[in-house]
């Protein structure tokens, strides 16, 4: 049974086609501005995908850290406000999650790298899943990534959606960023300030900011 947290297959393939396009044009700039906010706002999901470097190296690390980032945006895409974010206990938990349903599959080291997939997260994130399997397959039959890469990160990537899953259903919580969610317009650095004072906003209450 599909999770209530599912991510929407239109907010995975906008997500991809986003990716798409920023790597097509080579866009530096916005490149940096998502990897300073994912930084800033996951700085446990970014450690926990980048210690496979420590083990496999460079490349197979920055492999990780993409897919990962590439799970962080599929979720953030239709989520109002600001995801929870990630503790390293909750990806600590997924990744054992994970690793015992791995486990429990008979036969699963004999199955092709992207159909190595745990059934339960199938289950709960169909969509997230059939576009990591259809990525993946695509990575290694064009030679952008090998055989042996793709099993290295395929289970920290799973361990990610399991963890964002868990904390938006409350099943492991991840900790509250105390996103606002403005139901006005927000109230520009020039226009009156809504106090009533009569002062632009960045003279009065937006002085702060």
């Amino acid at each position: 049974m599909a999770s209530a947290a599912a991510v929407p297959a239109d907010d995975v393939e906008r997500t991809i086609i986003a990716f798409t396009r920023l790597d097509q044009r080579g866009d530096k700039k916005a490149m940096n501005k998502l990897a300073a906010r994912l930084q800033r706002e996951q700085p446990f999901l970014l450690q926990y995908a980048a210690a496979t470097r420590a083990e496999h190296g460079d490349k197979v690390g920055e492999a990780s850290v993409f897919y990962a980032t590439l799970v962080w945006a599929m979720f953030d895409r239709g989520h109002e406000g600001t995801l929870p974010r990630l503790t390293a206990q909750n990806l600590a938990d997924a990744d054992e999650i994970v690793t015992t349903a791995f486990a429990a599959v008979e036969g699963f080291a004999e199955q092709p790298v992207h159909e190595r997939l745990a059934p339960a997260l199938v289950a709960a994130q169909p969509n997230v899943c059939a576009k990591l399997r259809e990525l993946i397959e695509e990575d290694v039959r064009e030679a952008a990534m090998s055989t042996e890469t793709a099993a290295v990160i395929y289970r920290p990537t799973q361990a990610v959606v399991e963890a964002f899953d868990a904390a938006l259903t409350g099943r492991r919580v991840g900790a509250s960023q105390g996103t606002v969610v403005h139901d006005q317009p927000k109230v520009g650095r020039n226009d009156q300030c809504p106090c009533g004072s009569g002062k632009k906003h960045k003279k009065c209450h937006g002085a702060a900011s």
